[in-house]
């Protein structure tokens, strides 16, 4: 074979060699540029607030099941500032908190200044609890508060008349006072509901009931007590919080924060304003309550 034709063919394999790296590089490049983007919308950590009174569930529970099941958020937190609230509605939270924790998605919680009662009630479905040292938390315990206002009734001259079916119908009644069964009926109510609050956080935080009844008396803690007492996992506020999830999770970097943003229109404002607006207090209703109060009222 001629000189040239050799240097000829010998340039054209290495053109072509050439030509194969230079694909496999675009290959790598490729994969990888489809791979950080991904990476980095998987990032992401739902944190969903629970503050004030709890006396609905369905929002906070819609939004940890759309986190749940959001394959792009990698874990939650629930950072909780509240006192407590109606027994019903906490209790749906935490079974919804539990359900996630079950279903193989991480969710800690994050207590503020208050987690009390109730709320701590929904924390203890979380993994792991954190809290400032300066947290007020626990008010384990159930209260029903009524008011006798026979006496004022009498002073002014009203005199309010009932008609019923069932002698315990009118139960708490303002207008009389509370008879001896009525009250130990009202107990037993209390009793169970407060029972049911014991064996909750028994099963949320792994601790036996024994553990958790010497301590289910109303009284309050703070963080740094409920700490002593196996009632918090770690002493830290929302940023720790949030760092050791994205450790546990794997998430490499500051993960992005998701936090559903409140959506009210006009006609939102304006059906807040009317149409949910109770006629009654519902404050003078009596009701079972998972809730922190200050010498017996809210």
């Amino acid at each position: 074979m001629p000189e040239s034709e050799k240097k000829n063919s010998s340039f054209f394999r290495r053109l072509f060699f050439l030509v194969l790296i230079i694909f496999a590089l675009i290959g790598i490049l490729s994969l990888a540029s489809d791979w950080i983007p991904e990476q980095r919308a998987q990032n992401r950590i739902g944190v969903i607030d629970v503050t004030g009174i709890i006396s609905g569930s369905q929002h906070i529970v819609n939004q940890v099941k759309k986190f749940r099941q959001d394959k792009r958020i990698r874990g939650i937190v629930l950072r909780i500032d509240s006192p407590g609230g109606s027994v019903g509605p906490s209790q749906e939270i935490y079974d919804e908190v539990l359900k996630t924790r079950e279903g193989g998605k991480v969710i800690y919680a994050s207590m503020g200044a208050m987690a009390a009662s109730g709320g701590y009630y929904i924390a203890s479905a979380a993994e792991k609890i954190f809290a400032n040292p300066g947290t007020l938390t626990g008010s384990i315990g159930v209260i029903m508060v009524f008011t006798n206002a026979k006496g004022l009734m009498e002073k002014i001259g009203l005199q309010p008349k009932i008609i019923k079916a069932g002698k315990y119908k009118d139960i708490g009644s303002p207008a009389r006072a509370m008879t001896e069964k009525e009250r130990n009926l009202l107990q037993s109510v209390v009793d169970d509901v407060h029972q049911q609050f014991i064996e909750a956080i028994a099963s949320g935080r792994d601790i036996s009931i024994e553990e958790v009844t010497t301590i289910a008396d109303g009284r309050i803690f703070t963080g740094r007590q409920a700490h002593s007492l196996n009632l918090v996992d770690e002493l830290g506020g929302l940023q720790a919080t949030i760092d050791q999830l994205s450790d546990k999770v794997g998430i490499i970097g500051a993960p992005k924060i998701v936090k559903e943003k409140p959506r009210l229109g006009l006609l939102d404002w304006i059906l807040k304003a009317t149409i949910n607006q109770p006629f009654i207090n519902q404050s003078s209703i009596p009701s079972l309550q998972y809730t922190w109060h200050l010498n017996g009222w809210q």
